[in-house]
């Protein structure tokens, strides 16, 4: 398993702890850790959140996960993926859409032309509607 080569290089182990955080993360797509640790419950109901909580810092630490801020509440979890991208989040219904990078181009050039500003794109979250809740009456 590749997961377990790369966090023996860096020095961890993969626990049956971080194993079922990171499954639990890869099927929730964008989580809160309580509802990672919700999922993990399901299957290990004596999991506490601040192991969750712990075991979400080592998997972002080691490149594994990643977290962004997506409109109101906590920190939200995904799964780290090889591109890099940022977030479009419904204030309505909760949607939440991955966007590439390159959607962001025109304004983050504009940040940098305007302002000098040098935006972190893998933590650009928009907050707003989608389209079939601002459609709707």
């Amino acid at each position: 398993m590749a997961e377990q080569h790369e966090l023996r290089d860096k020095g961890l182990r993969l626990t049956p702890q971080r194993e079922l955080v990171l499954q639990a993360v890869r099927e929730l797509g964008h989580a809160t850790p309580e509802e990672v640790a919700e999922k993990v419950r399901q299957s290990h109901p004596g999991i506490n959140l601040s192991t969750v909580y712990r075991n979400l810092e080592t998997l972002e630490n080691v490149g594994f996960v990643q977290h962004a801020h997506l409109g109101h509440g906590g920190v939200r979890y995904h799964a780290s993926t090889e591109e890099l991208h940022a977030h479009l989040s419904c204030e309505h219904c909760g949607l939440i859409i991955e966007v590439p990078i390159e959607a962001t181009a025109a304004l983050t050039q504009s940040l940098l032309d305007d302002y000098g500003f040098h935006t972190d794109v893998a933590h650009l979250a928009i907050a707003g509607r989608c389209e079939s809740c601002f459609t709707k009456p």
